[in-house]
Parts: structure tokens; sequence; C-alpha cells
């Protein structure tokens, strides 16, 4: 018995949604018809494809496998119906976006908001481990990384470059510093990002590096939350110079022992980089953050070879 092109839908769209019901609503067919569609294809298969549970559907290990490449063929399928139907304009539609930090994210996300009211943008703020983790299972359309580990399955645009400096209330003590070091904030409560976290990696490499121990690490979860704790006086915080808006309660002070660099990318698997979604909002990117074309011939060189950090 053969898996005809009904279950392989229905499969694929559930595992995009999460949700039998909201697969359902997407192909425009009622909830038993798409459980029915993929009950067969278990039954096709001899195997469990998702982990029913009450938040939601989990992919299984044999389910991970399929979507790696259904959603390519699902992937396909819209080009060619965006080929035949000849848009004119950006119709209704959704698109999924994560970033590690939540800017140059936002500027980007609010302008494409204005541009293509009528489609839907679910924006996630993860760890860095996560963003590429969900980009390499297909799970988001676009993801914008700093210091990515890119690789072909990757179309990567570059963006602008960043550097990390501790952040401290007006208030702070070390207010009035023009420059610190790690040894400075060795007996400070210094506040980062979640375990998983380019922040953490990095400054654990540098610590170990350097033979300091940082005795008070507070531990939160993304980059706001960071900026919160700063401002309510909890600590020292280690935050990237373009990772949030400014604050004039804020003082940003060099870390002479992280001066590097870091790039930010926009990312997107390779196959889905031409549909109209994500081509358009990568043309809203360049045009928000002022990328020329040039840029296109550099796009697909991997970190990786040269940056140890992002392994």
């Amino acid at each position: 018995m053969r898996a005809n092109p009904y279950q392989i839908s229905a499969f694929t769209q559930s595992a995009r949604e999460g949700s039998f019901t909201r697969a359902a609503e997407k192909l425009g067919v009622t909830q038993s018809s798409v459980t029915q569609h993929v009950a067969n294809l278990e039954r096709t298969m001899g195997t469990k494809l998702f982990v029913r549970r009450r938040d939601g559907l989990e992919l299984t290990r044999a389910g991970r496998e399929l979507f790696a490449v259904s959603d390519r063929l699902r992937n396909l399928e819209q080009l060619i119906e965006e080929k035949v139907a000849n848009y004119s304009e950006i119709a209704a539609g959704h698109l999924s976006v994560v970033a590690n930090a939540p800017r140059p994210a936002m500027p980007v996300i609010a302008r494409y908001a204005t541009l293509f009211p009528r489609v839907q943008i679910e924006f996630t703020l993860v760890s860095w481990t996560l963003a590429m983790q969900r980009l390499h299972e297909r799970a988001v359309d676009v993801a914008i990384v700093t210091e990515p580990v890119i690789d072909e399955q990757l179309y990567s645009l570059p963006l602008a470059s960043t550097r990390y400096h501790a952040y401290v209330r007006r208030d702070h003590r070390f207010a009035r510093r023009k420059k610190l070091s790690l040894r400075d904030l060795a007996e400070e409560a210094v506040i980062v990002p979640e375990d998983g976290s380019l922040t953490q990696r990095l400054l654990h490499q540098k610590c170990g590096e350097l033979g300091i121990t940082l005795t008070r690490l507070v531990k939160t979860t993304t980059f706001p939350v960071v900026k919160e704790a700063v401002l309510h006086g909890i600590g020292v915080g280690l935050l990237l110079d373009d990772s949030m808006s400014a604050s004039s309660e804020l003082i940003g002070i060099e870390i002479t022992d992280m001066n590097e660099t870091y790039a930010n990318y926009l990312l997107a698997p390779v196959d889905k980089r031409e549909l109209r979604f994500v081509r358009s909002f990568i043309d809203v990117a360049r045009e928000v953050l002022d990328i020329g074309n040039e840029v296109e011939g550099r796009d697909q060189v991997p970190l990786s070879r040269n940056r140890k950090t992002a392994k």
C-alpha cells in the first residue's frame, strides 16, 4: 500500500501547525479528514508519526525524518501555486520568525507588518541553540541569529555587526567607568540569558581562557528579561549593543576582554527562500537595514570555518 498525496499533505500541514484542527483550517477540510489521512499514513508506514499531547502534536523520530522531506515537497507545491496564480500582491498568509535578540528583527517586522497587513507574523525570542535547531527542523521560515553556523541547507544574508557591553543602572557604582574587565565582574551579580545562549557560551569561554570564576551568575531567559533585571537593580547585564531598544536609565560600558565584533545574519532554509512571504521579508530587511545587493555573493560563507564560538 502506498501513501497518497492527501495523506502527505495532511501530515505535513499538521506538523507545521502542531495541531490537527489548525491543519484542517489551513487545508479547508474537516478535522476528521486530516486525522484519518494521518492515521492511514501511520498504518502504511507501520509507525507513529505524532505523539498526541494535550497542548498539541509532537513529531516522533520517524515523523521528523518524513517532515524533513515532505515539507520540501510542500514548498515546491507552494512555488508552483504562486507561479500559476501570478499574484499581483501578497495575499493573506503566515510567516514564522525567530531571533536570539529582539533587534534588528523588530524594525524589519514592523515595516513588514505595515506593508503586508494581511500576513500573520509569529515572532518568538529563543536561545541561540534553539533558533538553530528550529531552522534545521524546518519549524520556522526565517531566523535572525548572531554568529550562526551556516551550511548548504541555509540561505543567509549578513546584517550588521555588534559587540557585547556591560549594562548598569545610572546609580550603579560602575556607571562612571568607561571600561570594565571580566575580573572587575568576578564578585558582581552578572545577568545573562538562558542556557543555550551565545552569551553564556562566549562568557564561559572567555572566563576559562583568563582563569576567572564569576561567583554570582544570574540566568534569565531572553535579552529583554536581562534588561529588566538590570533596571530593577539585580546586577550587571551582559548584552549585545543592538539587542534591545535604548534606555535613558542604562549605561553601556565596554568590556575589554570581550571587544570582538559578532555578525547578525538573516537565515532561512534554502528551498524556502523563494516562497513569496520569505522572499518579501528578505527584501524588507534589505530596505530597513540598508543592505545592498552586493552582499549576495558573500551570503553563503559558513562562519563555522573561522568562528570557534559558533560551534
